[in-house]
């Protein structure tokens, strides 16, 4: 290994999951299933943006780790070996997949296969982040850690029963773990919530800058090697086991984290993204096609012309028949209808967006159909689906919404909270309880 490689951080991408809280917007059919890194996020693949972020801060070798035919191949047929984004991938052996059973447990093993030496950053392909590798890297030396963990700071009511919470002593050095406490536990451990409910906490973001050399050390101990064979996670197992041990783990706080693994807090990071809440995002996206009301319009979109009026977007946004107000993304070939208003919203390539209709704090995938008059609020629509609507049989989404790849909904449907699978034809529904999935026609049946 060379002087430069031995200096230099890698990243280590966490690709194999199968991305079950995060459906319908992992499938593609009800029996298939996208890899998360394939999620589409604001124009591009989710593994697209984590690549670009830490190229972006001088990570040019990759190494990814994958599981299965369907996951690998999802993969390396968008990414290649790296040759499109000027960086150098390898990914994960196939025979290994039956060890890559858990986070730390793949880590572990691929350390020991690649024969990494220095320094890698860890992370998941499911979660947007928001940090200085550099001011990470400082810390990690400065402390001679063995792991640096990226922390995001959350009140506790922001904590409550959803996060996990990290105790650290005045260095930052990391003491012990809180599993998701609820909000009397918060108090009871940390006095200083009670007597500011402003005072922040460091929760773990999932993110890790570790020592690969030490690493591999520890993992070959008889019993480390045991677990790491079956399961053996990284907030759950090895961050504690390595702190009970005495074991020099650090704390770095980092700017944001959007975690994409389910369906609210995938809409939630998009209208952040769109925001410009992300300094990161902010560098690598285009600039926007107007600051206020900040906004990206494809020039493709803007000269289309809808099937009615026979005018253009651009037409249409200059006397005011096309409302479009902060955080909105218009991709390519988009046909916007008289009437419409977007606001905190993506719109994918090739998408219609009829006349009269609504999309507010919501995203609709490539080639979907949203129909007359519809309103959609803080939905997920997904590539291909047709939200049918007219004007005397208005749909309504709203309430985190999501439907899948190809479904079809009827005019006159009002779910809230509901999720579609792809693929399915929903006839007009009212009244569906919210969490209420759509898997099949028998679902579907028990409900008409």
């Amino acid at each position: 290994m060379s002087a430069n490689q031995e200096q230099e951080t890698v990243g280590i991408i966490l690709a194999g999951g199968r991305g079950e809280r995060a459906k319908p917007i992992t499938l593609e059919s009800a029996d298939y299933i996208r890899s998360k890194a394939m999620i589409p996020f604001v124009g591009r693949r989710l593994i697209e943006w984590v690549i670009e972020a830490c190229r972006e801060q001088g990570i040019r070798r990759f190494y990814v780790v994958t599981h299965g035919l369907e996951n690998r191949n999802q993969i390396k047929l968008l990414l290649g070996h790296g040759e499109r984004y000027g960086v150098d991938i390898t990914y994960s052996r196939s025979r290994f997949d039956r060890y890559n059973v858990g986070s730390a447990g793949a880590t572990l093993h691929n350390l020991e296969q690649w024969d990494l030496q220095g320094r890698a950053l860890v992370l998941p392909v499911d979660s947007l982040f928001d940090f200085d590798l550099s001011a990470m890297e400082r810390t990690h030396a400065q402390r001679d850690a063995l792991v640096t963990v990226a922390a995001v700071e959350r009140t506790a009511q922001e904590i409550s029963g959803k996060y996990g919470v990290m105790r650290t002593d005045t260095r930052g050095r990391v003491q012990g773990f809180v599993e998701k406490p609820g909000a009397e536990q918060l108090r009871e451990l940390f006095p200083q919530v009670a007597q500011d409910p402003a005072v922040t906490l460091p929760t773990n973001a999932g993110m890790y800058l570790v020592d690969c050399a030490r690493l591999r050390v520890l993992a070959r101990e008889p019993e480390l090697f045991r677990r790491s064979h079956q399961r053996l996670d990284w907030g759950g197992d090895l961050l504690p086991e390595l702190v009970s041990r005495g074991l020099p783990v650090m704390s770095h706080a980092i700017g944001r984290l959007g975690d994409l693994g389910n369906v609210p807090d995938y809409l939630d990071t998009v209208q952040l993204v769109l925001n410009g809440a992300y300094e990161q995002m902010n560098r690598l996206m285009d600039e926007p096609d107007r600051a206020e009301p900040r906004y990206w319009i494809h020039e493709s979109s803007l000269e289309m012309k809808d099937d009615i009026t026979g005018t253009t977007l651009a037409q249409k946004i200059e006397e005011g028949s096309v409302v479009i107000g902060a955080g909105v993304r218009i991709g390519r070939d988009v046909e916007i209808g008289l009437g419409v208003r977007l606001e905190h919203a993506d719109v994918g390539d090739g998408a219609e967006v009829r006349e009269g209709s609504t999309l507010v704090r919501s995203a609709c995938g490539e080639s979907a159909v949203i129909g007359a008059y519809a309103d959609i609020s803080d939905s997920y629509v997904g590539p291909m689906a047709e939200a049918n609507s007219e004007r005397g049989r208005p749909l309504r989404l709203e309430g985190y919404s999501a439907i899948g790849d190809g479904a079809v909904l009827w005019p006159g449907s009002r779910l809230c909270g509901v999720i579609v699978y792809p693929r399915l034809s929903v006839p007009a529904l009212v009244g569906l309880p919210a969490q209420t999935e759509l898997k099949s026609a028998d679902d579907i049946l028990r409900w008409v």
